[in-house]
């Protein structure tokens, strides 16, 4: 594979002068941190963040931010530790009600920098602007659906149990300072799928922001110290070292982190008492599609391709392998590899881009060595232009011919990289699937209600979604969103994620009349937050 020209005509190096004005981004220098519910200043080492675009044919500096050490990652586990307060702490203790007004307000305050923070998404990811807008708005809504929830849970909490002459109120409670870790792909809902859920039950947080997509916290850094008591939210900017303080400190009582599983026991390892460190894991993913003889091919190649390249395949659920029916592969091959040339690729404003530069420094090597490992033990380039790249875009590429001995069958690209595996009995597709150590989606294509139903029993004790006929998803963020094996620990789903970062937690009594009375008077009167019969609307 060499460099190339990958689309003739295509703009991927603009000018200054001919970018968008609402994609016009003045470099961004911040030198504030979040600790202890103050924006600290920081005189030491920074990170400087470059975009993956080139523009005047030089790669653009869009801005720096800290590069914090060991002593603030140690800061922020004295502060969070302090508004926690062994459970004592103003936010632990606080009314659900009051909870829920400082996470609307936060909500308020954000939407205002809305612009802000897509434009920097924009250039430091380099997803699709209108994908940009989406995620924002996306994390909006799961804000306002996380609310939601939580009234309903709470309303369900609201009244008392009688069981055994036993009077009890059952609530969920805080489990402790949670360090939330979210990932590159979507810097901004993905961490919020953990960060909101943990915040609104009641835990104080850390928040290590994003390898890739960190300038975008910097128009958010005033709003969460002005929404939230002193301690709750604490952001650092930092690679992951500077989470490790926090772990190893013992003071962390949920590990949040998205991201690979080898990365994850690694964390976990930093504890001091990890049987104490409750998770919750986003982590790798090999998300298989099979498609059988009686598949509708157009229609399989129609999601396979939104499914499998949507953001350059860098998705957790994207569709990373397919295995396809010796009978219908060659003409899944020719569709797919239509789609492909079919795709609009280039600048991420381009109206109905599919295909940007990728964010990540040296995965264009990383793709180069991975797809001529399958290469030189027999698989094939599928399509044309497969396999060549320009700076750091890499043109989609179709390998065919995939077997178990190559990596790419086996490793997750998280990239614009398509393996296909011809079968020709469907159990080889699902002894696959069932000896992948990754278990969070399939997707079955076919049209024969025997096959497809033979297919479901045994994927569902291997995977936590299958999809019929389509791609594979995360949303709606109502259904459950987790994963069996290494893909997941936890879930990331609006009500389970309530449940993820709280515990049942029960006051009870002996029905006597004196307990009956006491338990009335401080119902009555307001005296506890915990024990009440209040009713959110």
């Amino acid at each position: 594979m060499t460099e190339a020209n990958i689309q003739p005509g295509a703009d991927f190096s603009p000018d200054v002068d001919n970018i968008p004005e609402d994609c016009v981004l003045e470099p961004l220098h911040e030198r504030r941190y979040l600790v202890g519910g103050r924006l600290l200043e920081w005189n030491g080492p920074v990170h400087t963040v470059h975009s993956p675009l080139y523009v005047n044919g030089e790669q653009r500096v869009i801005g720096s931010c800290p590069e914090l050490t060991e002593a603030e990652s140690l800061a922020a586990v004295k502060a969070v530790s302090k508004a926690w307060d062994n459970g004592r702490g103003a936010w632990p203790t606080m009314r659900v009600e009051d909870r829920i007004a400082r996470v609307e307000e936060f909500a308020r305050r954000m939407l205002a920098v809305r612009d802000q923070v897509v434009r920097l998404m924009v250039w430091e990811i380099c997803k699709p602007l209108n994908d940009c807008r989406a995620e924002f708005d996306r994390t909006i809504d799961y804000i306002r659906a996380t609310v939601d929830a939580l009234k309903d849970l709470d309303r369900a909490s609201s009244r008392f149990v009688i069981e055994s002459g036993i009077y009890a109120q059952i609530r969920r409670a805080p489990l402790g300072p949670v360090l939330c870790m979210g990932p590159f792909n979507y810097p901004l809902n993905e961490t919020f799928t953990t960060l909101i859920p943990a915040l609104i039950m009641g835990n104080p947080v850390i928040v290590k922001t994003p390898r890739i997509g960190k300038l975008l916290y910097a128009p958010l850094l005033e709003a969460f110290a002005d929404c939230f008591p002193a301690g709750v939210v604490n952001i650092l900017f930092g690679d992951r070292r500077v989470a490790i303080p926090a772990l190893e400190s013992g003071r962390i009582s949920v590990l949040a982190f998205i991201g690979s599983s080898r990365a994850a026991d690694a964390l976990r390892r930093h504890h001091p008492s990890p049987h104490r460190l409750r998770c919750v894991l986003g982590l790798d993913a090999k998300n298989a599609a099979i498609v059988l003889p009686c598949a509708d091919m157009d229609l399989t190649v129609s999601e396979a391709v939104t499914g499998a390249l949507s953001f350059n395949g860098q998705r957790c659920t994207a569709l990373k392998i397919f295995y396809v029916h010796a009978s219908r592969t060659e003409e899944f091959l020719a569709k797919f590899s239509e789609a492909i040339a079919a795709l609009p690729m280039g600048l991420p404003w381009k109206p109905g881009v599919k295909i940007t530069p990728l964010p990540v420094p040296g995965k264009i090597d990383d793709l180069r060595e991975l797809v001529d490992e399958a290469v030189a033990k027999g698989a094939r380039i599928a399509n044309p232009c497969g396999g060549t790249f320009d700076r750091t875009l890499y043109y989609p590429t179709l390998v065919a011919g995939v077997t178990a001995e190559m990596r790419l069958h086996t490793e997750e690209q998280f990239a614009p990289v398509v393996p296909v595996v011809s079968y020709n009995d469907v159990s080889e597709a699902a002894e696959a699937v069932i000896a992948s150590p990754f278990g969070q989606q399939a997707s079955i294509f076919g049209t024969d209600p025997d096959a497809v139903a033979a297919l479901i029993d045994p994927m569902v004790n291997q995977v936590c979604r299958v999809n019929i006929n389509s791609q594979c998803q995360r949303g709606p963020d109502t259904f459950p969103f987790t994963g069996r094996k290494d893909s997941a620990e936890g879930t990331l789903s609006v009500s389970d994620a309530l449940r993820a970062f709280s515990i049942r937690t029960l006051v009870a009594a002996k029905g006597s009349a004196p307990n009956k009375e006491l338990i009335s008077d401080i119902v009555r009167n307001r005296k506890s937050n915990f024990l009440s019969t209040d009713f959110l609307f």
